[in-house]
Protein backbone atom coordinates (compact mmCIF):
# COMPACT_ATOMS: atom_id res chain seq x y z
CA UNK A 1 0.00 0.00 0.00
CA UNK A 2 1.52 3.29 -1.13
CA UNK A 3 0.78 6.38 0.95
CA UNK A 4 -0.61 9.46 -0.78
CA UNK A 5 -1.19 12.32 1.66
CA UNK A 6 -3.09 15.20 0.08
CA UNK A 7 -2.48 17.33 3.17
CA UNK A 8 -0.36 20.38 4.00
CA UNK A 9 0.78 19.07 7.38
CA UNK A 10 1.54 15.34 7.30
CA UNK A 11 4.72 14.58 9.19
CA UNK A 12 6.98 13.57 6.29
CA UNK A 13 5.45 14.72 3.01
CA UNK A 14 2.91 17.39 3.96
CA UNK A 15 2.21 19.82 1.13
CA UNK A 16 3.96 17.86 -1.62
CA UNK A 17 0.79 16.48 -3.20
CA UNK A 18 -1.88 19.11 -2.52
CA UNK A 19 -2.31 19.80 -6.23
CA UNK A 20 -4.65 17.09 -7.64
CA UNK A 21 -2.62 16.64 -10.83
CA UNK A 22 0.58 16.20 -8.84
CA UNK A 23 -1.20 13.76 -6.53
CA UNK A 24 -2.47 11.63 -9.41
CA UNK A 25 0.97 11.61 -11.02
CA UNK A 26 2.51 10.47 -7.73
CA UNK A 27 -0.11 7.72 -7.41
CA UNK A 28 0.86 6.43 -10.84
CA UNK A 29 4.51 6.55 -9.84
CA UNK A 30 3.81 4.55 -6.66
CA UNK A 31 1.91 1.96 -8.70
CA UNK A 32 4.71 1.72 -11.27
CA UNK A 33 7.15 1.07 -8.44
CA UNK A 34 5.06 -1.82 -7.16
CA UNK A 35 2.24 -0.51 -4.95
CA UNK A 36 -0.91 -2.63 -5.23
CA UNK A 37 -3.13 -0.09 -3.44
CA UNK A 38 -2.91 3.71 -3.23
CA UNK A 39 -4.05 5.00 0.18
CA UNK A 40 -5.38 8.57 -0.12
CA UNK A 41 -5.64 10.63 3.05
CA UNK A 42 -6.84 14.20 3.48
CA UNK A 43 -6.35 14.65 7.22
CA UNK A 44 -3.02 14.40 9.01
CA UNK A 45 -2.86 11.97 11.93
CA UNK A 46 0.65 12.94 13.06
CA UNK A 47 1.03 13.44 16.83
CA UNK A 48 -0.41 16.80 17.83
CA UNK A 49 -2.34 17.42 14.62
CA UNK A 50 -5.69 19.17 14.74
CA UNK A 51 -8.71 17.91 12.83
CA UNK A 52 -9.86 19.51 9.58
CA UNK A 53 -13.43 20.33 8.62
CA UNK A 54 -15.25 17.65 6.68
CA UNK A 55 -15.76 19.86 3.63
CA UNK A 56 -12.04 20.49 3.45
CA UNK A 57 -11.31 16.76 3.71
CA UNK A 58 -13.83 16.04 0.95
CA UNK A 59 -12.33 18.71 -1.32
CA UNK A 60 -8.85 17.29 -0.83
CA UNK A 61 -9.64 13.63 -1.32
CA UNK A 62 -12.66 12.96 -3.55
CA UNK A 63 -11.33 14.43 -6.82
CA UNK A 64 -8.03 12.58 -6.33
CA UNK A 65 -9.69 9.26 -5.47
CA UNK A 66 -11.92 9.56 -8.52
CA UNK A 67 -9.04 10.40 -10.87
CA UNK A 68 -6.84 7.60 -9.56
CA UNK A 69 -9.64 5.04 -9.78
CA UNK A 70 -10.46 6.23 -13.30
CA UNK A 71 -6.82 5.60 -14.21
CA UNK A 72 -7.32 1.96 -13.28
CA UNK A 73 -5.52 1.92 -9.93
CA UNK A 74 -6.87 0.34 -6.75
CA UNK A 75 -7.63 3.02 -4.17
CA UNK A 76 -8.10 3.10 -0.41
CA UNK A 77 -9.59 6.09 1.40
CA UNK A 78 -7.80 6.93 4.65
CA UNK A 79 -10.50 8.64 6.73
CA UNK A 80 -12.19 8.61 10.11
CA UNK A 81 -15.43 10.08 8.72
CA UNK A 82 -18.22 7.88 7.38
CA UNK A 83 -19.41 10.51 4.88
CA UNK A 84 -15.94 10.82 3.36
CA UNK A 85 -15.72 7.03 3.19
CA UNK A 86 -19.10 6.76 1.47
CA UNK A 87 -18.32 9.47 -1.08
CA UNK A 88 -14.93 7.94 -1.83
CA UNK A 89 -16.43 4.50 -2.46
CA UNK A 90 -19.03 6.07 -4.74
CA UNK A 91 -16.24 7.44 -6.96
CA UNK A 92 -14.16 4.28 -6.98
CA UNK A 93 -12.41 3.52 -3.67
CA UNK A 94 -12.12 -0.22 -3.03
CA UNK A 95 -11.03 -0.01 0.63
CA UNK A 96 -11.83 2.08 3.69
CA UNK A 97 -8.88 2.66 6.01
CA UNK A 98 -10.17 4.01 9.33
CA UNK A 99 -7.30 4.65 11.74
CA UNK A 100 -9.80 5.12 14.55
CA UNK A 101 -11.32 1.69 14.05
CA UNK A 102 -14.78 3.24 13.98
CA UNK A 103 -14.39 5.10 17.26
CA UNK A 104 -14.19 8.61 15.80
CA UNK A 105 -17.46 8.26 13.91
CA UNK A 106 -20.09 5.85 15.27
CA UNK A 107 -21.65 5.64 11.80
CA UNK A 108 -18.53 4.18 10.19
CA UNK A 109 -19.31 0.51 10.88
CA UNK A 110 -22.81 0.78 9.39
CA UNK A 111 -21.46 2.73 6.41
CA UNK A 112 -18.82 0.09 5.76
CA UNK A 113 -21.52 -2.56 5.78
CA UNK A 114 -23.72 -0.59 3.41
CA UNK A 115 -21.04 0.19 0.82
CA UNK A 116 -19.71 -3.37 0.87
CA UNK A 117 -15.95 -2.84 0.52
CA UNK A 118 -13.06 -4.18 2.60
CA UNK A 119 -12.30 -2.11 5.68
CA UNK A 120 -9.10 -1.66 7.67
CA UNK A 121 -9.78 -1.40 11.41
CA UNK A 122 -6.86 0.06 13.31
CA UNK A 123 -6.12 0.07 17.04
CA UNK A 124 -6.69 3.61 18.33
CA UNK A 125 -7.22 5.29 21.67
CA UNK A 126 -7.80 8.92 20.79
CA UNK A 127 -7.17 11.79 18.41
CA UNK A 128 -3.69 12.99 17.51
CA UNK A 129 -3.84 15.97 19.83
CA UNK A 130 -3.54 13.86 22.97
CA UNK A 131 -3.14 10.25 21.87
CA UNK A 132 0.35 9.82 23.33
CA UNK A 133 -1.03 10.56 26.78
CA UNK A 134 -3.01 7.33 26.40
CA UNK A 135 0.07 5.15 25.76
CA UNK A 136 -0.26 3.23 29.02
CA UNK A 137 -0.34 -0.57 28.96
CA UNK A 138 0.40 -3.42 31.33
CA UNK A 139 0.47 -5.87 28.39
CA UNK A 140 0.56 -3.97 25.11
CA UNK A 141 0.07 -7.01 22.87
CA UNK A 142 -2.78 -8.45 24.87
CA UNK A 143 -4.54 -5.11 25.23
CA UNK A 144 -4.18 -4.22 21.55
CA UNK A 145 -5.61 -7.62 20.56
CA UNK A 146 -8.48 -7.28 23.04
CA UNK A 147 -9.37 -3.73 22.01
CA UNK A 148 -9.13 -4.58 18.30
CA UNK A 149 -11.40 -7.56 18.91
CA UNK A 150 -14.02 -5.22 20.34
CA UNK A 151 -13.80 -2.96 17.30
CA UNK A 152 -14.04 -5.90 14.91
CA UNK A 153 -17.07 -7.12 16.83
CA UNK A 154 -18.81 -3.79 16.29
CA UNK A 155 -18.20 -3.89 12.54
CA UNK A 156 -19.46 -7.47 12.31
CA UNK A 157 -22.54 -6.59 14.37
CA UNK A 158 -23.23 -3.72 11.95
CA UNK A 159 -23.26 -6.16 9.06
CA UNK A 160 -19.68 -6.21 7.75
CA UNK A 161 -18.70 -9.72 6.68
CA UNK A 162 -15.74 -10.91 8.81
CA UNK A 163 -13.73 -11.76 5.70
CA UNK A 164 -13.90 -8.10 4.66
CA UNK A 165 -12.11 -6.92 7.81
CA UNK A 166 -8.37 -6.21 7.92
CA UNK A 167 -6.77 -5.25 11.24
CA UNK A 168 -3.88 -2.90 11.97
CA UNK A 169 -2.07 -2.75 15.35
CA UNK A 170 -1.65 1.02 14.96
CA UNK A 171 2.08 1.49 15.48
CA UNK A 172 2.77 5.00 16.69
CA UNK A 173 -0.82 5.68 17.72
CA UNK A 174 -0.92 5.88 21.51
CA UNK A 175 2.24 3.76 21.57
CA UNK A 176 5.72 4.45 22.90
CA UNK A 177 8.77 3.40 20.89
CA UNK A 178 9.10 0.36 23.15
CA UNK A 179 5.44 -0.55 22.59
CA UNK A 180 5.97 -0.46 18.82
CA UNK A 181 8.91 -2.86 19.01
CA UNK A 182 7.02 -5.19 21.33
CA UNK A 183 4.08 -5.30 18.92
CA UNK A 184 6.36 -6.11 16.01
CA UNK A 185 8.04 -8.88 17.98
CA UNK A 186 4.72 -10.45 19.00
CA UNK A 187 2.78 -9.80 15.81
CA UNK A 188 2.09 -13.52 15.19
CA UNK A 189 -0.26 -13.37 18.20
CA UNK A 190 -2.40 -10.78 16.40
CA UNK A 191 -2.17 -12.71 13.13
CA UNK A 192 -3.43 -15.82 14.93
CA UNK A 193 -6.78 -14.09 15.58
CA UNK A 194 -7.79 -14.96 12.02
CA UNK A 195 -8.09 -11.63 10.22
CA UNK A 196 -5.79 -10.25 7.57
CA UNK A 197 -3.19 -7.91 9.10
CA UNK A 198 -1.68 -4.73 7.67
CA UNK A 199 1.11 -2.82 9.39
CA UNK A 200 2.56 0.65 8.82
CA UNK A 201 6.04 1.33 10.14
CA UNK A 202 6.83 3.87 7.44
CA UNK A 203 9.04 6.76 8.55
CA UNK A 204 7.73 6.58 12.11
CA UNK A 205 9.63 8.04 15.01
CA UNK A 206 10.70 4.76 16.57
CA UNK A 207 12.62 3.91 13.39
CA UNK A 208 14.32 7.31 13.41
CA UNK A 209 15.81 6.56 16.83
CA UNK A 210 17.44 3.28 15.78
CA UNK A 211 21.24 3.46 16.03
CA UNK A 212 21.20 7.08 17.16
CA UNK A 213 22.44 8.60 20.43
CA UNK A 214 19.71 9.05 23.01
CA UNK A 215 17.64 12.12 22.32
CA UNK A 216 18.60 12.26 18.65
CA UNK A 217 16.65 11.00 15.64
CA UNK A 218 16.92 10.78 11.89
CA UNK A 219 14.40 13.04 10.12
CA UNK A 220 11.44 11.26 8.47
CA UNK A 221 12.85 11.26 4.95
CA UNK A 222 15.95 9.42 6.19
CA UNK A 223 13.95 6.51 7.63
CA UNK A 224 13.12 4.67 4.40
CA UNK A 225 15.88 2.07 4.77
CA UNK A 226 14.66 1.17 8.26
CA UNK A 227 11.11 1.10 6.89
CA UNK A 228 12.14 -1.29 4.12
CA UNK A 229 13.86 -3.62 6.59
CA UNK A 230 10.87 -3.79 8.91
CA UNK A 231 8.49 -4.20 5.95
CA UNK A 232 10.52 -7.14 4.64
CA UNK A 233 10.43 -8.67 8.13
CA UNK A 234 6.64 -8.25 8.20
CA UNK A 235 6.24 -9.86 4.81
CA UNK A 236 8.37 -12.79 5.98
CA UNK A 237 5.94 -13.18 8.88
CA UNK A 238 3.10 -13.37 6.35
CA UNK A 239 1.16 -10.16 6.90
CA UNK A 240 -1.45 -9.26 4.28
CA UNK A 241 0.01 -5.82 3.63
CA UNK A 242 2.46 -3.08 4.54
CA UNK A 243 1.76 0.64 4.22
CA UNK A 244 4.75 2.70 3.05
CA UNK A 245 5.67 6.11 1.65
CA UNK A 246 8.66 4.94 -0.40
CA UNK A 247 7.53 1.91 -2.37
CA UNK A 248 10.74 1.27 -4.29
CA UNK A 249 12.98 0.62 -1.27
CA UNK A 250 10.40 -1.70 0.30
CA UNK A 251 9.96 -3.67 -2.93
CA UNK A 252 13.76 -4.04 -3.16
CA UNK A 253 13.92 -5.33 0.42
CA UNK A 254 11.06 -7.73 -0.20
CA UNK A 255 12.71 -9.02 -3.38
CA UNK A 256 15.99 -9.67 -1.55
CA UNK A 257 14.16 -11.44 1.30
CA UNK A 258 12.23 -13.55 -1.22
CA UNK A 259 15.41 -14.49 -3.10
CA UNK A 260 17.01 -15.62 0.15
CA UNK A 261 13.91 -17.60 1.07
CA UNK A 262 13.94 -19.37 -2.31
CA UNK A 263 17.65 -20.11 -1.92
CA UNK A 264 17.11 -21.58 1.56
CA UNK A 265 14.29 -23.74 0.27
CA UNK A 266 16.43 -24.96 -2.62
CA UNK A 267 19.28 -25.71 -0.23
CA UNK A 268 17.01 -27.75 2.04
CA UNK A 269 15.82 -29.72 -0.98
CA UNK A 270 19.25 -30.95 -2.06
CA UNK A 271 19.44 -34.73 -2.31
CA UNK A 272 23.07 -34.81 -1.23
CA UNK A 273 25.42 -32.36 0.47
CA UNK A 274 27.80 -30.26 -1.54
CA UNK A 275 31.31 -31.56 -0.90
CA UNK A 276 34.37 -29.41 -0.95
CA UNK A 277 37.40 -30.81 -2.81
CA UNK A 278 40.13 -30.68 -0.19
CA UNK A 279 42.75 -32.04 -2.55
CA UNK A 280 43.56 -28.75 -4.27
CA UNK A 281 43.27 -25.01 -4.20
CA UNK A 282 39.61 -23.98 -4.34
CA UNK A 283 40.36 -20.35 -4.99
CA UNK A 284 38.14 -19.39 -2.08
Amino acid sequence: MGVLNVTPDSFSDGGLFIDPDVAVAHAQELAAEGADIIDVGGESTRPGADRVEIEQELQRTIPVVEAIARAGLTVSIDTMRSEVARRAVEVGAAYINDVSGGLADPRMARTAAEVGVDVIVMHWRGHSRDMQQRATYSDVTGEVISELSERVGEFVAAGVAPERIIVDPGLGFAKSFEHNWQLLATLPELMAQGHRVIVGTSRKGFLGAVGRPEGQSRPPLERDVATAVTSAYLCDLGVWGVRVHDVRSTIDAMDVANALWLARRAARGRTRPVRRDTGGDTGA
